[in-house]
């Protein structure tokens, strides 16, 4: 058995036991709320957490070309305040509107994944710094535009507030159509083009991967304009589900985002990982929060199980890891010595 199906076997193993888990998270929060295990209650309850499984799947790209992205949330929000403005201010036509928050949203991913590939900034500072800018873009624009904060932009058209809010077969939401297109593409994007396997090559080495005649930065940097893209469509979604504008959308959505893509399955020093491990471990988390705030926990703690399960989950492969560095320095010793 050669590299490759060792690491198809353990993947296959992670995203085996991520289904199991969502099983037994299905099972004990139905327990604990029958109510929970309602069809129109279980589908719907991806409303929720709809705006962390798309996020999660373009996040999983940049931690695995090395970078990291903490300024999604940020984005969530000011695309949501781009689409009310556009639309109530600027008179555009609400789809038009949803456009140019899909662009501001790649232009936002750009110009820190810029940064970050040219100027050689460490990816935590940028994307902080991002998270401080683009949220306080926000709130200028909402200020500019002379809407009260806390009430936003509402009154929307029909056509746009109802696509969240038709369902199939009486139970199943279109996010959850969304959702699986989503997945579709950014497997393709990662696991069936030449860009994805650029995407893997520079978190595996950089160097090699520049040596190899691939432009490096430009990977790196259209990943992050990927993940703005996808917050921006995450926030597009939030905005017609909830028939509101605000430029405080997301601010809370960045642990849970990092937390999905390493419980995944991609290491966080980036060269691992795949789409469909960080959708399942999405999903896990998603229904975490929405069956602990079912089963009464306050909202205001639900970010406490998902810090655990971060810090946990990393503990775990850093120790595995050095567990397993040992063991290969042990058998080489043992060889010498025979």
């Amino acid at each position: 058995m050669n590299l490759a199906d060792i690491k198809k076997r353990i993947t296959f193993g992670n995203e085996l036991l991520l289904v199991c888990v969502i099983a037994c998270e299905i099972i004990l929060f139905g327990t604990l709320n029958p109510r929970f295990l309602r069809p129109m209650v279980l589908f719907g309850s991806i409303n929720d957490f709809i705006s962390i499984c798309i996020i999660a799947l373009f996040e999983t790209m940049v931690i695995i070309a090395g970078g990291m992205d903490i300024q999604a949330g940020s984005i969530v929000g000011l695309s949501s305040i781009v689409v009310g403005v556009a639309w109530q201010q600027c008179g555009m036509n609400i789809w038009a509107a949803c456009v140019v928050a899909v662009v501001a949203g790649a232009l936002c991913g750009l110009l820190s994944g810029f940064i970050i590939a040219y100027a050689k900034v460490q990816p935590m500072v940028v994307t902080l710094g991002g998270s401080f800018l683009y949220s306080g873009l926000a709130i200028s624009i909402t200020r500019l535009a002379k809407v009260e904060l806390y009430k936003g932009i509402s009154g929307f058209p029909d056509a746009f507030t109802g696509f969240t809010k038709l369902r199939l077969f009486k139970f199943v939401p279109t996010q959850i159509l969304l959702f699986l297109v989503m997945i579709v593409i950014a497997y393709i994007i990662l696991h069936k083009t030449k860009y994805g396997r650029y995407v893997y090559m520079c978190g595996i080495n950089p160097n090699a991967a520049e040596f190899s005649g691939i432009n490096t930065k430009v990977v790196v940097m259209t990943t992050y304009a990927l993940c703005g893209m996808g917050a921006a469509l995450a926030g597009i979604v939030l905005t017609s589900y909830l028939g509101t504008a605000k430029a405080d959308f997301g601010k809370e959505l960045t642990l849970p985002i990092i937390t999905a893509v390493v419980l995944g399955g991609t290491a966080i020093t980036g060269g691992v990982g795949t789409i469909v491990g960080t959708a399942l471990s999405a999903l896990v988390i998603g229904i975490m929060r929405f069956g602990l705030s079912m089963a009464g926990m306050n909202t205001q703690y639900l970010d406490i199980p998902v810090g655990i399960l971060l810090i946990v989950i990393v503990a775990f492969r850093g120790l595995s890891a050095e567990g397993g560095s040992i063991l290969s320095f042990a058998k080489r010793k043992i060889r010498k010595c025979n």
